[in-house]
């Protein structure tokens, strides 16, 4: 039952919204060499430290920050400096910055335990990653659907473990706001798909022609994933969970707030994309920037009368 009325303020952050925006595109960010976007390499190794016994605490800060920084960096991560020949300090300084350039909007005393995340960052052991993380990775979302209609796909799709990763990121920066412990948050976010490791997504209509079928192989398909953890940490998951049905908890509507945007999002950079406009990418974006050469670039693009 919600909580939530109209009239009570604000639900949510809008201070926030500008770094949620450009947090998302973590899902449709590689580079050479890795397998998988940002948010799909940072979900395996959020899972990793988990089954490999680290805090779940120290996890969520490690991921959350990681992704922070990587909004402006990608995959400029700790990994390629370091194997570029910085040391431990120059790396740290760098990354830092990426953070520091767009989490402006971020609660302080959060801000200040993620940046400390990336100061000093934890050495975790990595577990073996249970099957659910490639199943996530290898599931695609089901698109725009309402029962009676034929959905609305657009490509390419996001998996759900990019998405499972922007609402946990999501929810640890939303988490102040609500007043809701990051870390129960976090694992909420990291764990609300696990059905759709063996089950095809094929959104609300398809859920809703299941009819009574649907939560019996929902709770099937969550247990299959549930039982690949160790007990403790099994138990721990379980428990997270128990903020996902509902927005009557601070944690619950911390979880569901970020679910919402990721949501919404992911379809909006669709329509951002389809709108852009050369004014943008030329006059705003400066695609043709400042440099040695651009006079000429200029002169290039005017004599071939482009765009």
């Amino acid at each position: 039952m919600s909580t939530q009325t109209e009239g009570a303020g604000p639900a949510a952050p809008l201070a926030l919204r500008a770094l949620l925006v450009e947090v998302n595109d973590l899902k449709r960010v590689h580079s050479a060499g890795r397998t998988g976007s940002i948010a799909e390499r940072l979900f395996a190794q959020g899972w990793g430290a988990l089954t490999g016994g680290a805090a779940p605490e120290a996890v969520a800060l490690d991921i959350t920050a990681k992704a922070l920084a990587a909004a402006r960096l990608c995959d400029l991560d700790a990994a390629f400096l370091a194997a570029a020949g910085l040391d431990e300090r120059a790396t740290a300084d760098i990354l830092v910055s990426g953070f520091d350039a767009v989490t402006d909007s971020v609660e302080p005393g959060l801000r200040d335990r993620l940046r400390a995340a990336l100061r000093a960052p934890a050495s975790f052991a990595q577990g073996s990653l249970p099957g659910f993380v490639a199943a996530l990775a290898h599931q695609p979302r089901a698109g725009v659907t309402c029962p009676g209609k034929p959905r609305i796909l657009l490509e390419p799709p996001e998996n759900h473990a990019e998405h499972c990763l922007m609402v946990a990121v999501y929810g640890v920066v939303l988490s102040p706001f609500y007043r809701a412990d990051p870390t129960l948050v976090f694992l909420a976010a990291m764990a609300h798909h696990f059905h759709n490791a063996a089950m095809p997504d094929a959104g609300f209509t398809g859920e809703m022609l299941l009819g009574d079928h649907l939560l019996p192989i929902m709770a099937r398909t969550t247990q299959w994933a549930l039982d690949e953890l160790d007990p403790a940490l099994r138990e721990t998951v379980q428990r997270a969970r128990g903020v996902l049905p509902d927005d009557a908890t601070a944690e619950g509507r911390a979880f569901h707030a970020a679910d919402c945007i990721d949501r919404v999002l992911q379809i909006a950079q669709h329509l951002r994309a389809a709108s852009l406009t050369m004014g943008t990418v030329l006059d705003e974006m400066e695609l043709v920037h400042a440099g040695p050469v651009k006079g000429f670039h200029d002169r290039v693009l005017k004599d071939m009368q482009i765009p």
